[in-house]
């Protein structure tokens, strides 16, 4: 391979990986602002209600510390690495979109005890679903392993709770209802999308 095969590959790369980076970089920025920037841009419940919208969609770029931060960040590379492909950036926008968006209205109408929420996690859910949905659904059969995995996942944090361990790696309670909200999205969305792929299917040329 020469050195302009090599640029060029890293190039590709680059792009490839340029939303997640984005994304990255605002939860970096968030981070840095320190607790002012997390109380300003948490999920909070009586903030919403009297009108702080934004807070529905930027309670998902703040983190309860570092260590949550960078696992979550850990957890979008590795989804946009195996997934990212499914879909446009555009269409994974409106992903992440409608993950945060289903995740506070959850938390709102059957969290109500829950005062506040951070995290990228239940979003994350939801790209993993819709990611793997839409695997299979091209034909990529490994992806059902993943699909049983998160599926298990979810059906123990549910029963059970949090994963062992899960509390202390993110350095406080895990809201594990948020991951299956953010889930809950990620199918709504992967139905959406193969739906729209099967009535151009149909429609066929012209």
């Amino acid at each position: 391979m020469n050195k302009t095969s090599t640029r060029d590959n890293k190039g590709s790369l680059l792009i490839y990986f340029m939303p997640p980076l984005g994304l990255a970089a605002i939860a970096l920025l968030a981070a840095v602002g320190g607790e002012p920037a997390t109380a300003w841009l948490r999920y909070d419940r009586e903030g919403i209600l009297n009108g702080e919208i934004w807070r529905a969609l930027s309670a998902h770029i703040v983190h309860m510390g570092w260590p949550h931060l960078l696992m979550n960040l850990a957890g979008l590379f590795l989804i946009w690495a195996l997934f990212g492909r499914m879909l446009s950036n555009r269409a994974w926008g409106a992903v992440l979109l409608l993950a945060a968006v289903t995740i506070t209205l959850g938390l709102l109408f059957f969290n109500t005890h829950i005062r506040w929420y951070v995290g990228l996690s239940g979003v994350l859910h939801g790209m993993f679903m819709a990611g793997a949905l839409l695997s299979i659904y091209a034909g990529y059969r490994a992806e059902i392993l993943l699909l049983v995995f998160i599926f298990a996942k979810l059906a123990w944090e549910q029963l059970n709770g949090p994963l062992p361990g899960s509390a202390s790696m993110a350095g406080g309670n895990v809201l594990v209802d948020a991951h299956l909200y953010g889930a809950i999205a990620g199918v709504l969305a992967a139905m959406f999308f193969i739906a729209r792929q099967g009535l151009k299917k149909g429609r066929g040329p012209g």
